[in-house]
């Protein structure tokens, strides 16, 4: 749309009304306007000058009151506080000290139209880099660039386009995590049930049976009272339904809600002529009643949605853990849902940052791209702020930490659209098809019934168009998997198996190719020998040889060198300058200015050695190595009869030598599909060659030398063992302490796609049997309103139930109930 010019237009005619072109509220006068555009007030005129300026108009075509009154809109005075550091410290979640990010709660955001501006606010603001709404949540995320704009400046120009953000910083620091449901969802149920009663009431004439032609007066008064309380549910109580049609119509799509509101209106219409014209009582209870049990539905529909969300945010077990630092210097591997503001923690190279801090010793180069995108590391000096979800790259650094961990933006992260997404299983796509093709097919059924039963009785047709609309639902279908799968979901969390979404959940009952790393995914590291063999009898390896082999090994997450430090731990670890880690090779650093290196044969001289282990150098010159002796973890040979008795063929890839490929050929069901000398190159390039022959893979790793092949599997997981490998590239994470209870937890979620496709039989048998009455005429629309909510309120609690059910036998329920 064109930026507007001033017209001159005549005036309105004398006692036209005027709507505000922006709210469509009505004008108290004609005296603001632009043109041929009239607004209420000088803040919707400000708002439209705003967009009309940024070629943002747009933004009024794409809904039918895009905008809100701007009535009541705050001063940008109001928002000086933003400006004071220690406020924009607590709502910041990320800045490299360029780019910042920042999310706001936007309670105004209510359409399409929003969404469009927010995501557009670059035009508006030059220092805005990107914004992205989260609709359901009403919020916005925004990056920006500090040097053009600020905190102040942003929420000052969101509250000029008719969105304050509602700040509040209880919710920064978790505590306002509980948020309540949309009030007016309360409020529209209570004036829906508010008419439903009392309509009922006025009904009672009709209900005790009086004849008409004697007390008409009676039937009249208490018909319009009736009309006078059902027209507040149709135009407030209904309203999201006819919005949601409309919006739905307008972009082509048939929704679930067009049919409802065709629906409601036809009931209303019906009921409205029968009472103004006399010719009967109309059926305005079941108007009511409709809305009141559809409301009463999708109350119970968000309820335990909000529940499901925020056990799964807030209180499942994320695997990962961090090495806080004690009072004596020691260190001690932590849970990070039990770290606190204050503690000080130590990062190793490649390991997650998981709380915003300070840091306060070492050389951090900092790699952001898991919430930015960008891989260029960030220099950060001592004494500086460092944010959750960075990955220090270089030698090990301590932070002491300001926030408490937020696994619930950790989960974010997680599943932003930069990383992997799984594709959607059958049952979702099921679940699409419905969506899109039931409404077109209820409509043709509903015309069909009314047009058969008008000729005969225009009652009957009236009722069986109505119900046919009201009783159908593919909502069980769309209901069941994010139901379902999502209390599974909750449910592994609980057992320390954290899965990133129900389609990786669908991913696992297509798996038929296993693939495992060795070291620190099926081998126990906490168990491991570590043996040091020199080179010559003469070789030295005292307490300063050992001093530097573990001052190294300690900088380093590798599960070879945690084992070496831990084997040395009565040395102490010195600190390590130009610290450089080549992953799946080995790690180099000077300490006390000697060049020390520790890594694989190939690594050390350049050539593959019959020894297996880990060789030491010290200034050129290889003293001895470790040698390593593997302790497989508890239930592996369960874990490999469970896929291949589901069909799935079973392979490892190690960076070792085949020294151990005799014991390991008495546990993996194929000795052919053992692989040693494998580089992080080899198994990605191993794990595209299964897919590409069209094998559905199942990648098992310690997310440190394999995240490409974890990323390059169809499922990848990641076996932690009291270390924070996380990597964004992987699908789930797997504490090392449940490896054996792996076929509990994958027969749980094949139980839930067992109990999704049970719930479709259960929606379809529903609405056969449903609409079967329905087109007979001899279904009441208010007995339909209670059914249609009833069958999703049904779907819910079978889903619920049955995995419930399942997981009590599998006694997965245990460490919930704890």
């Amino acid at each position: 749309m064109s930026k507007a010019t001033a017209l001159s237009i005549a005036k309105p005619a004398p006692g036209a009304v005027l709507q505000c072109y922006h709210c469509q509220d009505v004008c108290p006068n004609d005296h603001l306007h632009l043109g041929d555009k009239y607004f209420c007030c000088e803040g919707c005129q400000m708002v439209y000058e705003i967009l009309n300026a940024n070629d943002l108009c747009q933004f009024y075509t794409l809904d039918d009151k895009p905008g809100l009154s701007q009535k009541n809109r705050r001063d940008a005075r109001a928002y000086a506080w933003l400006d004071d550091p220690e406020v924009r410290r607590q709502l910041i979640s990320f800045s490299d000290g360029h780019t910042t990010r920042v999310t706001f709660l936007l309670p105004a955001m209510h359409c399409a139209s929003c969404i469009w501006l927010l995501e557009h606010l670059y035009r508006l603001d030059q220092g805005v880099v990107h914004s992205k709404v989260n609709f359901l949540k009403k919020e916005v995320t925004i990056h920006f660039e500090e040097e053009k704009t600020s905190l102040r400046q942003l929420a000052a120009m969101l509250a000029g386009i008719g969105y304050p953000p509602e700040i509040n910083l209880g919710d920064v620091s978790g505590q306002g995590q509980n948020k309540a449901l949309d009030r007016s969802l309360y409020y529209k149920i209570g004036v829906a049930g508010f008419a439903f009663g009392n309509i009922m009431l006025l009904s009672f004439p009709e209900y005790l049976g009086l004849e008409k032609e004697s007390e008409a007066w009676f039937f009249g008064i208490f018909g319009y009272l009736n009309l006078l309380l059902a027209v507040p549910v149709l135009l407030y109580s209904s309203r999201d339904y006819f919005i949601s049609a409309w919006n739905g119509l307008r972009n082509g799509h048939l929704n679930i809600d067009v049919p409802l509101a065709l629906g409601m209106v036809m009931l209303f219409g019906r009921s409205a002529w029968e009472i103004l014209s006399g010719a009967g009582a109309g059926y305005m209870d079941s108007f009511a009643g409709l809305i009141f049990f559809l409301l009463l539905g999708r109350w119970f529909q968000q309820k335990t949605y909000h529940r499901l969300s925020f056990e799964r945010d807030y209180k499942s077990y994320f695997p990962v853990a961090a090495s806080r630092k004690n009072s004596d210097g020691s260190e001690s591997a932590t849970p990070i849902n039990n770290l606190n503001p204050g503690d000080i923690i130590r990062v190793r190279n490649g390991e997650l940052i998981p709380a915003d801090g300070v840091l306060l010793k070492g050389n951090a180069r900092v790699d952001y791209s898991f919430v930015t995108g960008e891989a260029d590391p960030v220099a950060v000096r001592s004494g500086e702020q460092i944010f959750a979800g960075g990955k220090q790259s270089g030698e090990t650094i301590e932070i002491s930490l300001t926030r408490r961990v937020n696994t619930s933006y950790l989960t974010q992260l997680w599943n932003d659209e930069a990383f992997k997404t799984n594709a959607k299983g059958h049952a979702s796509l099921l679940a699409d098809r419905a969506g899109r093709y039931f409404t077109a097919l209820i409509l043709g059924v509903a015309t069909a019934a009314f047009l058969y039963w008008a000729p005969q009785n225009m009652a009957t047709a009236v009722n069986a168009f109505t119900a046919v609309l009201i009783i159908a639902c593919p909502c069980a279908v769309a209901l069941s998997i994010p139901f379902t799968m999502g209390n599974v979901l909750r449910i592994l969390g609980r057992n320390r198996f954290y899965v990133k979404n129900t389609n990786v959940l669908e991913a696992f009952s297509a798996v038929n190719a296993v693939v495992f790393d060795k070291t620190g995914t099926i081998t126990n590291v906490a168990q491991n020998a570590a043996r040091f063999v020199p080179v010559a009898d003469s070789a030295v390896f005292g307490k300063v040889e050992q001093t530097l082999v573990r001052s190294l090994a300690s900088q380093s997450a590798h599960p070879l060198s945690r084992q070496i430090a831990a084997a040395l731990e009565q040395v102490e670890a010195l600190p390590v300058e130009d610290f450089v880690e080549i992953p799946g090779q080995g790690i180099s650093g000077a300490i006390l200015e000697k060049t020390v290196r520790l890594g694989s044969a190939s690594y050390i001289f350049g050539e593959k050695r019959p020894e297996n282990g880990v060789f030491v150098e010290v200034d050129g010159a290889v003293i001895g190595h470790f040698d390593l002796k593997s302790r497989y973890r508890d239930g592996l040979s369960g874990v490999l009869r469970y896929f291949h008795k589901h069909q799935a063929t079973t392979s490892l890839l190690s960076g070792d030598n085949d020294r151990e490929a005799n014991a390991l050929k008495n546990i993996f069901p194929d000795p052919a599909s053992l692989r040693f000398n494998q580089s992080p190159h080899d198994k990605l390039q191993f794990v595209r060659e299964l897919r590409e022959k069209g094998q559905k893979t199942l990648m098992f790793g310690d997310g440190l030398n394999d995240a490409g092949a974890l990323q390059q599997s169809d499922v990848g997981i990641v076996v932690a063992e009291n270390t924070n490998n996380f990597t964004p590239a992987c699908d789930a994470i797997l504490h090392a302490d449940v490896f054996e209870r792996l076929p509990q937890f994958f027969d749980l979620a094949r139980w839930g796609m067992t109990t999704v496709n049970r719930a479709y039989l259960l929606a379809a048998c529903y609405n056969v049997v449903g609409l079967s009455f329905a087109v007979s005429g001899t279904l009441s629309p208010v007995v339909a309103a209670i059914l249609m909510p009833l069958s999703s309120v049904t779907i819910v609690l079978f889903g619920f139930g049955m995995s419930y059910w399942k997981a009590w036998k599998m006694g997965l329920l245990a460490d919930e109930q704890a």
